[in-house]
């Protein structure tokens, strides 16, 4: 028999706020975290708009020095974590005791150092590279610094899925639960990459946005839709199998039940116009549930404001769902685009939707689409108790990953 999955902790550094109570709330009051970027000089930029993490501060976390040796996207996975590991009431806890684990998903990882050091060893020479340009710059850091400070001897795996990568680490870190082969899993999603040649890189592809209205940069499923708004953050979850939970008398967010994984094995970005893997991630999902697809009653979309994303997404749920018009949201109207922090910051709220009963709005809403016409939750937030919510997150290379939640209360103990 599989084990049960709970959430028992989240943390958050986001757009729209960095904790879990501050996003939750902002994205139910429907807040356009959207602006201009900040970061570098646009001067000479196409694109404008981003979704920048305001007032981020490490000091109650690292030291000076070890946040100077920290590309950003490391310092973003471990305040999360942290905050997520108090959430869970494990602060004197020993992580061996769990064999305790982590998995963090990134899609570019610390762009910004490689940037920082290409540009220094061309303009003064290859040995005023940084000592610390290699572990700054590496995927695996995010996993590996969170390891170090939590001091998790478990399992110790990053993850690349591209947009879905957030997802894919909460899908894997559930199934080591599920299995027995831990107890507990910090899970979760990064990215810090507001940075030149990223959105240079998006914008060369026609990717983004490039508009100078905030209200209008990031539409998804509408018929104006011109493309995404990059975003950054992280969301940490502790995911622990019900049994430890009860054991020590944890709080329960919601409860991991489902987890589809595939491949559109299609194009190196753009989405199979048959939606086949989409598709078949939400079935996947949803059967190992245990559930039907009328028991869902809430997906938080992709949804990113590209054209076809967003009509493939929408044609994919069409088909799974059939006449049932279950509600969707595309919260990265408020928060744009966190690439590979994505799937993470969107699972939580799934999970805070259901449980409060509120489904967040997709804002911004103007002007409808023949080719997109599913109940999207335009009109703000709305108050409807749930049992299952879905969270879609795919990626470039034709990654599809589905994750399914289950409401908690008393009857599911």
């Amino acid at each position: 028999m599989k084990n049960r999955v709970v959430i028992t902790g989240i943390g958050v550094v986001s757009p729209l706020g960095n904790s879990l109570e501050e996003a939750w709330t902002n994205a139910k009051n429907g807040q356009c975290a959207i602006d201009k970027i900040t970061k570098f000089n646009i001067e000479n930029f196409p694109v404008s708009l981003a979704a920048e993490v305001k007032d981020f501060d490490t000091k109650d976390y690292l030291n000076r020095k070890e946040a100077r040796r920290m590309d950003l996207f490391c310092q973003y996975a471990i305040v999360t974590a942290m905050d997520a590991w108090k959430d869970a009431g494990l602060e004197g806890a020993n992580p061996e005791d769990f064999n305790a684990g982590v998995i963090i998903g990134s899609g570019i990882g610390g762009l910004s150092t490689i940037e920082d050091q290409a540009i220094k060893m061309y303009e003064k020479g290859p040995e005023r590279v940084s000592p610390f340009f290699i572990p700054m710059s590496i995927i695996n850091m995010a996993p590996g610094y969170v390891a170090i400070a939590l001091g998790l001897k478990g399992h110790s795996i990053s993850m690349q899925t591209a947009c879905a990568s957030g997802s894919s680490a909460i899908g894997e870190a559930a199934k080591l639960i599920a299995e027995g082969k831990s107890k507990l899993m910090v899970a979760g999603g990064v990215e810090a990459a507001i940075t030149p040649l990223a959105v240079a890189g998006f914008a060369s592809m026609k990717a983004l946005h490039d508009g100078q209205d905030r209200n209008r940069a990031s539409i998804p499923f509408d018929a104006d839709r011109s493309g995404f708004v990059i975003g950054e953050g992280s969301t940490t979850f502790i995911l622990e199998s019900y049994e430890s939970a009860k054991a020590r008398g944890a709080k329960v967010y919601a409860e991991v039940v489902g987890y589809g994984s595939t491949s559109d094995a299609y194009h190196i970005t753009a989405p199979d116009p048959q939606a086949y893997g989409a598709k078949k991630a939400m079935l996947e999902a949803i059967t190992e549930a245990g559930i039907k697809p009328s028991d869902v009653g809430y997906i938080n979309a992709h949804g990113t404001s590209t054209s076809l994303n967003d009509k493939i997404e929408s044609l994919a749920i069409k088909e799974v769902f059939s006449d049932q018009n279950v509600p969707v949201s595309s919260t990265k109207s408020m928060t744009g685009h966190l690439l590979g922090a994505a799937g993470s910051l969107e699972a939580a709220f799934c999970v805070m939707a259901l449980k409060e009963g509120i489904l967040p709005p997709t804002i911004n809403y103007e002007n409808s689409d023949p080719e997109c016409d599913l109940d999207y939750i335009t009109e703000g937030s709305r108050e409807q108790k749930i049992q299952y919510a879905l969270s879609n997150s795919f990626g470039f290379g034709g990654h599809n990953v589905v994750l399914a939640f289950k409401r908690w209360d008393d009857s599911n103990e």
